[in-house]
């Protein structure tokens, strides 16, 4: 008897594993066709007129991307900030943009998304040039974890997306880290579908982040900030708030650039000016 329900008890589990991502599939194809809560649509109009550019089928997938995200990741205040719908739905909106040209799953490695009413401050240890560590108060506006949470700041969350042709998002520059760090680590190459696709990858990013990197030691403005020359991985996270937000701009100065990123993201947003 008792090995019988060990037998039973395996192949539930074995079941369980092979039928789980049906069951997602089928749970997040139901969300994304529910109804789009007309107060939501209020908060899009007001808080996020990037929404407004979409071409009518991107908006309607956005809609559907936004409630699973909204259904599956938990918001959390943080120094007694509060989250309402408004938070939650201006947030998501944004996430959400990266998804719309890929399957690629809601972040698999998200869990939380932890919101300050402003910019927040974190220590961090450095290490100097004769090897002594030392803590330093860094404050930011927003970060990514490969814990799964992301933490942003409410005042900039509002001011990226009400300035949508600035270049400046903190909500898809922390959301492309995201990206980045499906693999456990970020490194400024997300995964990609094949050895030639990172080859090329490494070749385009290799060489506009040199590019940045000596413009900003230079002291020469660039499209892009210059904490995009920090490392490969803010490269990345830079370069995407700019494909979204300044396109033209981008594929005119730094065709590559556009091209790679268009490719990766499977999207366009030239055609939506």
């Amino acid at each position: 008897m008792a090995l019988f329900l060990v037998f039973v008890l395996a192949m539930l589990l074995i079941a369980g594993i092979v039928l789980a991502p049906r069951w997602q599939a089928r749970r997040r194809a139901r969300l994304a066709r529910q109804s789009f809560p007309a107060a939501w649509r209020r908060i899009l109009r007001r808080r996020v007129p990037y929404v407004q550019r979409l071409p009518a089928d991107l908006q309607l997938r956005l809609k559907g991307l936004m409630q699973v995200f909204l259904a599956e990741k938990q918001f959390i205040g943080c120094a007694g900030f509060v989250i309402s719908d408004e938070v939650r739905v201006t947030i998501a909106a944004q996430a959400c943009l990266p998804l719309l040209g890929a399957e690629r799953g809601f972040y698999p490695r998200l869990s939380q998304i932890l919101v300050y009413p402003g910019a927040f401050a974190v220590q961090r240890v450095h290490t100097g040039a004769a090897g002594v560590q030392m803590e330093q108060r860094q404050v930011l506006s927003g970060e990514s974890w490969s814990q799964g949470q992301v933490v942003l700041s409410w005042q900039d969350v509002v001011a990226g997306a009400a300035e949508p042709g600035d270049g400046q998002n903190v909500v898809i520059h922390e959301f492309a880290h995201q990206l980045d760090q499906e693999k456990g680590h970020a490194n400024g190459a997300p995964l990609l579908a094949s050895k030639a696709a990172y080859a090329r990858w490494s070749a385009v990013m290799q060489g506009e982040f040199d590019a940045l990197r000596a413009r900003a030691e230079a002291g020469v403005p660039s499209l892009m900030s210059d904490y995009g020359a920090t490392d490969p991985a803010e490269f990345f996270a830079v370069a995407s708030e700019v494909f979204f937000e300044r396109p033209a701009e981008l594929a005119g100065w730094h065709p590559a650039l556009y091209a790679e990123l268009s490719r990766y993201y499977r999207l366009n947003p030239l055609s939506w000016q």
